[in-house]
């Protein structure tokens, strides 16, 4: 294997088209890989876009703004865009599809009344922000139905006429089945401006761990990347991911020394210090306690 530079990623992720006069895409994702690439298993991110994750295989829980979502093959989840979101539990033979599409796919044209009156007062301002979509009533059997026959159009989509349309109208129906759902639940809530405001804190300094994570940052350099007091960082953490900023410091640079493992050839003591700690044996301990092996044994394994 030969080492790659690497650029300096973002937590925000920006959906890739093959086809930009038709924006929905499809990713498969189990605990080792994705495909086409993007944000994979364990992987804290956020996007514009609107996503359906559909679990074709085994289990898995989805943390949202904190929250978790547990799901079983042949159940989903919708997430609105903007939302801090990460897997994080799969079972070992779990995979699921991801879906994502602009909110514009559903409103038709701008200004229109669907957009008016259907999409936007549920999308902006996260008054739908998740939406769990769980086996056992005819409604949700019904939404399921039709995330399975939208994910089966991407498998044959080669095959399909006008395969394109077929998908549009498919999600469009989608959501409108959902939106009614929503109602019914009385899912729908206003966020406050006090969170909406904390969750630009979390995603800035996130972002500043992303780009200083391999250097020797302290939690006071996290907290002024957003401004905010030490104190106030916590909460944005606490209230958002469940995590420490210092614990979530430490994933993350064990989650880049999983990549380097997989990727180079480099001996686990540069591994370590090049991701940011600086005892060697520190590292091995964390790798340890995340992913329940060794990082020789880690490399070991077949990926």
């Amino acid at each position: 294997m030969v080492e790659e530079k690497k650029d300096s990623v973002s937590m925000h992720e920006r959906a890739y088209y093959t086809d930009s006069a038709f924006p929905v895409s499809m990713h498969i994702i189990t605990k080792h890989d994705i495909f086409p690439k993007g944000r994979g298993f364990h992987d804290i991110h956020w996007h514009e876009e609107i996503q359906f994750t559909y679990v074709s295989k085994g289990t898995l829980v989805i943390q949202v703004e904190g929250k978790d979502y547990k799901l079983e093959a042949g159940e989903a989840l919708f997430i609105n865009s903007g939302l801090i979101h990460v897997t994080t539990n799969m079972s070992d033979d779990g995979e699921y599809v991801g879906f994502m599409f602009p909110e514009k796919l559903l409103g038709f044209f701008p200004g229109s009344r669907m957009e008016q009156d259907y999409v936007r007062p549920y999308l902006v301002g996260n008054r739908l922000p998740v939406l769990a979509i769980h086996k056992g009533t005819p409604k949700s059997d019904k939404v399921l139905d039709e995330i399975r026959k939208l994910r089966d159009l991407f498998n044959n989509k080669d095959n399909i006429p006008m395969y394109e349309y077929e998908v549009s109208v498919r999600l469009t129906y989608i959501w409108l089945m959902l939106i009614r759902e929503a109602l019914d639940n009385k899912c729908v809530r206003r966020v406050s401006g006090c969170y909406a405001q904390r969750q630009e804190r979390m995603k800035n300094m996130m972002q500043f761990i992303i780009d200083h994570y391999s250097e020797p940052i302290t939690l006071n350099e996290i907290a002024e990347s957003a401004s905010v007091s030490i104190e106030e960082c916590r909460r944005c953490f606490k209230e958002i991911i469940k995590e420490t900023p210092v614990h979530y410091l430490g994933t993350y640079r064990v989650m880049m020394g999983m990549e380097l493992l997989r990727t180079t050839d480099l001996d686990i003591t540069d591994i370590a210090f090049r991701v940011g700690f600086n005892d060697s044996s520190y590292f091995i301990q964390a790798f340890k306690k995340k992913n329940g092996m060794t990082p020789k044994q880690y490399r070991s394994q077949e990926f």
